[in-house]
């Protein structure tokens, strides 16, 4: 049996310049953080030889190529595991649509317990990789690469990836200032994703100064001028808003304003926008401001995460075969 524990993430600044639509012409540039919210693939072997799966939707196949669950059935083909597993996915949050890029860290999950199962530790850079290629382009989808490399912690001929210098006391410091509120509802991200891809070359205004915006967090949050990062994500929010139609709504608007009104410096909807969670920024002396202004809204606590995809258990039977 393998069980792995793989990070949800955060962006802070940058999203859109990781999409290939921008970045094939200009450098991509995104500023995210791993969480301590998590999801875990649980991969066993079985005495048959068929396929049990068990997400929300049960599915026991005779092959890899009958799976429905897309990610699943790519991971298992990539890897190499054709037989004879039973396969659980679970997660600390609605696994799809709330913005915390769930779905790359399934994807890398999947592939880090696949790879463990037929006796293979990969690197983190394979691990984010192969996530692309499944998700990027084997199944299509109009995503950016900044989930899965987050997930896993790796970097490729066209990724770069930078751990900022973060002292242990800035991290707790600046857990301290972040919040999530749920928003209520979750939404499919394909959809705004679309749009935006296809808007990406009338909006590269926009983008640029979002990518200007993710250049200014690293220096900010080195120095300690925590409260800078409050003001680029809500002009990062501003500018978002602009790159396709369902980002934003009356509700989320509203849902925002409140948190402003009660002391938050800034914030943002997280991953593409229309639902999910709402990440904001408030200075500690104004916390209880806003735990009572947004009382109608149910927080999610979290604090920053050190660590990429990894391997929690691992019991080979077989060993000795």
């Amino acid at each position: 049996m393998i069980i792995t524990q793989t990070p949800l993430r955060i962006s802070f600044a940058g999203g859109g310049t990781d999409l290939a639509a921008y970045y094939a012409h200009r450098e991509g540039y995104v500023v995210s953080t791993a969480i301590d919210k998590f999801v875990y693939v649980i991969v066993k072997e079985r005495f048959d030889d068929a396929i049990y799966l068990n997400t929300m939707k049960k599915e026991i196949r005779a092959s890899v190529d009958e799976i429905e669950h897309e990610l699943c059935r790519e991971a298992m083909r990539l890897a190499g595991v054709e037989r004879g597993v039973e396969v659980t996915l679970l997660s600390d949050i609605p696994s799809e649509g709330a913005g915390l890029g769930s779905s790359s860290s399934f994807t890398v999950g999947l592939l880090n317990a696949f790879h463990m199962y037929r006796g293979e530790q990969i690197t983190a850079e394979q691990l984010a990789q192969e996530a692309c290629r499944i998700e990027i382009d084997v199944l299509g989808k109009p995503i950016g690469k900044q989930d899965q490399y987050i997930a896993a912690y790796g970097g490729d001929d066209t990724v770069e990836v930078r751990r900022l210098a973060l002292a242990a006391k800035q991290v707790r410091e600046l857990d301290a200032r972040l919040h999530l509120f749920f928003t209520g509802r979750t939404r499919k991200a394909d959809v705004i994703l679309s749009e935006q891809k296809q808007k990406t070359g009338d909006r590269s205004a926009e983008l640029d100064g979002i990518k200007e915006l993710a250049d200014g967090v690293a220096p900010a949050l080195e120095r300690g001028d925590y409260d800078r990062l409050g003001e680029i994500l809500h002009r990062n929010w501003e500018l978002k808003q602009k790159l396709a139609s369902g980002i934003s709504d009356s509700s989320l608007d509203e849902m925002y304003e409140l948190a402003l009104a009660h002391g938050a410096l800034g914030g943002k909807i997280c991953g593409a926008g229309g639902g999910g969670f709402l990440l904001v920024y408030c200075p500690v002396e104004r916390q209880e401001r806003l735990e009572k202004g947004m009382r109608d809204y149910r927080a999610m606590p979290f604090r920053l995460e050190p660590d990429g995809s990894k391997v929690i258990f691992n019991y080979r039977r077989d060993m000795w075969k």
